[in-house]
């Protein structure tokens, strides 16, 4: 499966992700700028990294979502490209208009970075499928806008139509709901907080990340 990582200015983990993608699938991916204007034809899933965008500058996500490459990133996953957002890029994802609501800063105003157990809400996904329904994993979580905020009309719209991927099992952020994951309504559209690319291999202490990308790579293939 040949995979796009998009790098902005201030991501620190697109080299996580790349690892991560060329373990999983063989192939290492193409690494795309965030001042192209094109993503790769032959891509079958585009992955938008955590980091800190443009430092984090207006709002966090808001500058990158209007970079260059997003017109294209949006307007493919229009047509079903997969798209993952993780961390800074589910915000990217929220400001792109990909995903609905927003991530805002933690309750407790701190800087979030340790393992968390999260609940597989929902597993029909190209994502989720790895996962059973209700299985508890962990996956490390690192940030400081996790937040993930929206009206109760949205936020009712997404559980009742099954948009709820994975909930914190724990209190982590304030988070509305506990949202940690959502998909879009298509299935294609994948932001989540947490970063299972960072618990792929016994090394990481648990592979339960591993198992977001396999599914994915199974379902594409």
């Amino acid at each position: 499966m040949k995979s796009a990582v998009v790098v902005f200015p201030g991501s620190n983990c697109d080299r996580d992700i790349a690892v991560a993608l060329e373990q999983v699938t063989g192939t290492r991916p193409v690494m795309v700028w965030h001042r192209d204007t094109t993503l790769p034809d032959d891509i079958a899933l585009v992955a938008v990294p955590g980091g800190f965008s443009y430092g984090d500058y207006l709002r966090s996500g808001a500058i990158a979502a209007r970079s260059p490459i997003m017109r294209d990133v949006v307007d493919r996953a229009g047509k079903g490209l997969p798209v993952l957002g993780i961390c800074n890029g589910f915000q990217v994802l929220t400001e792109a208009g990909l995903l609905p609501g927003a991530l805002m800063r933690n309750a407790g105003l701190d800087f979030v970075c340790r393992d968390v157990a999260l609940t597989a809400n929902e597993t029909r996904s190209m994502f989720t499928n790895g996962y059973s329904a209700g299985e508890t994993i962990r996956i490390p979580v690192a940030h400081h806008d996790g937040n993930y905020v929206a009206d109760v009309e949205t936020l009712d719209r997404l559980e009742g139509e099954g948009q709820v991927a994975f909930r914190y099992a724990e209190p982590v952020n304030g988070s509305a709901r506990d949202i940690a994951g959502l998909v879009n309504a298509d299935g294609n559209v994948l932001g989540m907080m947490p970063h299972p690319e960072r618990r792929i291999e016994p090394a990481h202490g648990g592979t339960d990340g591993r198992r977001l990308f396999e599914g994915l790579l199974e379902r594409v293939a």
